[in-house]
Formats: structure tokens, sequence, C-alpha cells
């Protein structure tokens, strides 16, 4: 993902990169609703006619937006691990690289909910645009591979059940993610600061709980 920073301005030779600054922008702002083409051509300083030379619609443009959400999520989880304090049992330190990883998670939806919200959303077609003639492929989400290649690790450390780690690692992403949407457009965002971490913190043993039974 080339988008680096949120510049108002392009150089020659840069229209697209800048587009989608512009975006990443927009989606800051607002959420996946937020981005459109034309105001991104707008906020750049280019012509709609301009910005479609380098995207086909807000489809493609929402989708690059939705990848360079998911690349921060994920750079958000492996933030907030590498704060952790390490460990030197080994099963220690990999139930407190869960911890940190789901914390991050829930971290960066609280701090960034436009653009948590883009970063699952399903992007479409406008009104005006042809449908495709055949869907993109869903890139992949590295947020949840942090996360289930981290409970791997953890129940590596333990007796796991066998078969059981691919669906304790769906089932504790179904847990951070719910929560995460519960604190960002649920009841639960009016809890205080002080009342969402214990929330937070109460989901997160229960995840760890779960992943060394699972």
């Amino acid at each position: 993902m080339a988008a680096t920073s949120a510049g108002k301005t392009y150089h020659h030779g840069d229209l697209r990169n800048a587009l989608i600054c512009a975006a990443v922008d927009l989606a800051t702002e607002g959420g996946p609703e937020r981005v459109v083409l034309r105001e991104a051509a707008r906020r750049v300083g280019v012509s709609p006619t301009a910005a479609y030379r380098h995207f086909d619609g807000r489809g493609e443009l929402l989708r690059t937006v939705r990848t360079h959400a998911r690349r921060e999520l994920a750079a958000a989880m492996e933030r907030a691990a590498a704060r952790e304090p390490g460990a030197d049992d080994p099963g220690l330190a990999a139930e407190r690289r869960v911890t940190a990883l789901c914390r991050g998670y829930v971290g960066f939806a609280v701090e960034q909910p436009g653009l948590y919200r883009a970063a699952f959303c399903v992007p479409g077609p406008a009104v005006d645009e042809p449908l495709p003639v055949r869907p993109p492929a869903e890139p992949e989400i590295l947020a949840f591979t942090l996360l289930r290649e981290a409970l791997e690790a953890l129940a590596g450390q333990g007796a796991a059940r066998p078969g059981g780690r691919p669906a304790t690692a769906a089932a504790a992403w179904s847990a951070v993610h719910g929560l995460s949407l519960l604190l960002v457009d649920g009841p639960l965002r009016r809890l205080s600061a002080q009342r969402r971490g214990v929330v937070v913190e109460a989901t997160l043993a229960m995840v760890v709980s779960g992943a060394a039974v699972g």
C-alpha cells in the first residue's frame, strides 16, 4: 500500500496515491460511507475525470482503503504485542501475546472507528457503475492470521483438544470483533473509559481461557 499520509496535494505522476490518501482521510473521518471518488478528487484538487483514470469507481477505491485499514489494524496489534513484557515461561509468553494482540485489536477499533469500519466493509458498485463480471477475491485478513497463529502457539503449550484449534481461533476472533463493534457502534459505546477497560480485560481473559481448553 502506497498511502502513508493524508496529503491534499500530489506530485506529478502520483495522483493515484494522493487519491488513496484522501480516501483514507475520508474513511478516518466518517467510515466507509464517506469514501466517494468524486470527493477524494475534490480534496486532491483534480476533476472526477482525472480520478476515474486511476480507479474504475467507488468500489475499487473502497477496496483499496479497506486493504489499507486492515494493514493498519494488524500493525496496531503488532505494536501492542511488542509493548508486552516478555516471560521466561513459554506458556506465559504465549498467553501474553494473545492478550496483547486482542487488546491492540479492540484499541484500534475504539481509537480509529472510521478505519475499523472500513476494514470490514463490503464494497459494492455505485448506482452508475456496472456490476463486475467476477467478484474480486477477498484478500487475506492479517489480523485474524496473527490471532490464529498466536492461539496455535498458546495451544501448543497445553493439552488442546485435537481438531479444535480452527474453531477456537474463529470463536476468539468473534468475541474480540463482537466486543469491538459493541464498543464502537453498540450500547457499550456509552461506557466510561474505566468501565470499558474492565469489560475488555474480562473478554480477553475469557478468550485466553477458552484457547487453553479448546
